[in-house]
């Protein structure tokens, strides 16, 4: 009974064998001892016993009952439990016995629960929440950038696209709402293939026009029915149909100021009027013609419509590049082995 206490405002006194408890915050706190704590209890309920002999006799007989029974604790006359519930951490019982362990003394640690937190004042720690990956392949990216027609400020779509049956692309798309200007441009969203590809599509029905299309930086076009080959980086990367393609083609043709302007010659001009005449027949379905598209860096694709079964009018081959298909492609310049990660070039 002598032991010391220290019960601060947060603290719950509670003893289990009279169902007694002293809510938090309803005392102020105390350095005291078992027994000051007892008889601080029983001062407490004897304050307003008068009052309430007079307004509610019932409740002031089982309160008188309740104080006979504390008092009984102060004098011992039968073992009891003492508890000290504190969130705050800053209660304290005396051990007698210290530095050696008491028997009779348990001392147990707890997280708070949010309640309590609240209780005390505290922010409640929020759980930590583990960073989403951004899933760019359901979003479509802006940045601005200027019209390449007019130099007005316009806006750049930028997404990552999965075609079928073969790979990851970035198209990005701009359009110019001053002067109307559109453009895309297609990025591969990979690394160079092992192999170069070439594909070889015999154009025989109208419906080939409706095949998606993906021509990379590095692709070469090549129609042998018309004698044309379009090198490398010339209109630059694509995502778009066959028909699409073959427009750019013959607007990239008709419309060169070098080729139609007033300076060319009368023979050259007949002959791209032909080029024209046979393309367009081409788009219409009325000639059959050979459509191949060669790939050094394997990024490029033509949609097989018989797809997961091979395509009867149209033939993918995969070919070891040759050495100067590396060296247009900067390959031969890069060193891919003989890395130490972590360690810093020798000087």
């Amino acid at each position: 009974m002598n032991r010391e206490v220290v019960k601060t405002d947060s603290a719950t006194t509670r003893i289990p064998e009279l169902d007694f408890e002293i809510p938090a915050f309803s005392q102020k706190g105390a350095l005291t001892t078992v027994e000051g704590l007892i008889s601080r209890a029983i001062s407490g309920l004897e304050q307003d016993q008068p009052t309430r002999r007079v307004n509610e006799e019932a409740i002031a007989e089982r309160i008188d009952e309740f104080i006979v029974k504390l008092r009984e604790l102060k004098h011992v006359a039968s073992p009891f439990t003492l508890i000290i519930d504190d969130p705050s951490g800053n209660s304290f019982v005396e051990n007698p016995h210290a530095p050696q362990k008491d028997d009779a003394l348990v001392i147990t640690h707890y997280n708070r629960t949010p309640q309590q937190e609240e209780m005390l004042g505290l922010q409640a720690e929020a759980p930590e929440k583990k960073p989403e990956e951004e899933d760019l392949r359901n979003e479509v990216l802006q940045f601005n950038t200027n019209c390449p027609e007019c130099n007005a400020p316009a806006q750049t779509n930028m997404k990552l696209v999965q075609i079928p049956h073969f790979k990851e692309v970035i198209i990005m798309a701009t359009s110019c709402e001053n002067c109307g200007h559109r453009t895309n441009e297609v990025k591969s969203g990979g690394a160079v293939e092992p192999l170069g590809t070439r594909i070889s599509l015999h154009i025989t029905d109208p419906s080939d026009m409706t095949r998606d299309l993906l021509k990379s930086e590095t692709c070469s076009v090549e129609i042998p029915e018309l004698e044309f080959e379009l090198g490398m980086a010339v209109l630059g990367g694509k995502f778009t149909t066959l028909e699409g393609m073959l427009k750019d083609i013959r607007e990239l043709v008709t419309k060169n100021p070098f080729t139609l302007g007033d300076s060319s010659n009368p023979g050259q001009t007949e002959k791209l009027r032909e080029f024209s005449h046979k393309l367009d027949q081409i788009l219409e379905g009325k000639m059959k013609a050979h459509f191949i598209m060669n790939d050094p860096a394997g990024n490029s694709y033509l949609q097989n419509v018989y797809a997961p079964e091979d395509d009867p009018e149209m033939k993918v081959e995969h070919y070891k590049r040759t050495f100067d298909q590396d060296e247009e492609l900067g390959l031969n310049d890069m060193r891919t082995e003989g890395y130490v990660t972590g360690l810093a070039p020798q000087r």
